[in-house]
């Protein structure tokens, strides 16, 4: 078992833009060695994020071949053992009443959003619990926990994962292997180019702070999660919503 933060390697999903970057290039620059899985690096620059990750693999989080290959790959790389999985890659889909929703649309949000979080747990936890130790970190949303009007897809995809966290930590809370999960309000990411501006006002208006979640706030909260001081939390829902969600 190795919990020195140093030497430790973290698999961080949709790692090549927004939240994700911002959590990767936490890890980082706190000793990490951060390997980015991603559909996409079109424009991605290692010298301009301002780290250098120790791998960068194009994964389709959605497709089981895709990360089971990946997967296999970054363990040999890595020199044989992966601490940390931060599963972040999510799309929001398109903003429509339940009733208009494409089913196309529904299904790509649920494979991405959820199976895509299942897939990568099911690689990840026979490998981490055979060594002793690892920290998973689940990027939900507030959206799970109380459901937003015309987005019923990503709320159901990320209260999915939710259920999911809280599942897994018991299947393996002895095994060294904690599993958790933040829950954030909207942050400032390329996400908001998928909404519409209706939208996004009526999410501001429910966060008492006024205002949106800084990407270096989730960077902070998954940085502590992942780390060996959190030792005896798991299954747990981390808010980080400025105020909207008490409970």
């Amino acid at each position: 078992m190795n919990t020195n933060r140093q030497a430790q390697t973290a698999i961080i999903t949709g790692g090549a833009r927004g939240l994700g970057l911002g959590i990767a290039k936490r890890l980082a620059d706190e000793g990490t060695d951060v390997i980015l899985w991603d559909v996409n690096f079109q424009g991605f620059d290692a010298a301009t994020a301002g780290l250098q990750p120790l791998l960068q693999q194009q994964v389709d989080v959605s497709n089981w071949e895709s990360v089971g290959r990946a997967f296999q790959e970054a363990v040999e790389v890595a020199g044989g053992q992966i601490q940390i999985l931060v599963n972040n890659a999510g799309i929001n889909g398109p903003i429509a009443p339940t009733a208009e929703y494409p089913l196309d649309q529904w299904q790509r949000v649920i494979d991405i959003d959820l199976t895509g979080v299942f897939h990568c747990c099911r690689a990840a936890i026979p490998h981490m619990t055979h060594k002793g130790y690892g920290r998973i970190v689940n990027v939900a949303s507030i959206a799970g926990k109380e459901g937003n009007p015309n987005s019923a897809a990503y709320a159901a995809a990320k209260g999915g994962v939710i259920a999911f966290t809280k599942s897994i930590a018991k299947e393996i809370a002895q095994s060294g292997v904690l599993v958790n999960c933040v829950a954030p309000t909207m942050a400032e990411t390329d996400l908001l180019q998928q909404m519409t501006p209706e939208f996004i006002s009526g999410i501001k208006a429910k966060i008492p702070m006024g205002r949106f979640l800084k990407i270096e706030e989730v960077a902070a909260m998954v940085a502590w999660i992942a780390g060996p001081d959190c030792s005896f939390t798991t299954g747990f829902t981390f808010d980080l919503t400025g105020g909207r969600a008490t409970y």
